[in-house]
């Protein structure tokens, strides 16, 4: 028999393993850990950026991985990544808003 015909013609199937998505799991865990744990230590102006920092890493670790974007067609990722990025701005323009108000 043939193989199976594959979306956006790809030859052939992507996605992590098991292994590997567990593994990428563990390391959301322990991320989300070290989140809880920073919270609890004074940084003063540093805590928001060290906590943005680890949500940015695991924010990627989803998209790609779980979400299958490094898979996906260039626009597509083109797209994400232009939204994000106005996002992030309009993030910062609050907190510039914020801090010098």
């Amino acid at each position: 028999m043939g193989s199976p015909v594959q979306p956006h013609g790809q030859s052939e199937a992507h996605g992590a393993s098991n292994a590997k998505l567990v593994l990428i799991w563990c390391g959301l865990l322990a991320l989300t850990g070290l989140t809880v744990a920073l919270s609890g230590i004074d940084l003063g102006r540093w805590i928001v950026l060290s906590a943005l920092s680890i949500a940015t890493v695991k924010t990627l670790l989803v998209v790609n991985v779980f979400m299958h974007l490094k898979y996906e067609e260039r626009v597509f990722r083109i797209f994400v990544i232009v939204a994000t990025l106005t996002l992030a701005i309009f993030i910062a323009l609050t907190f510039f808003d914020y801090a010098f108000h």
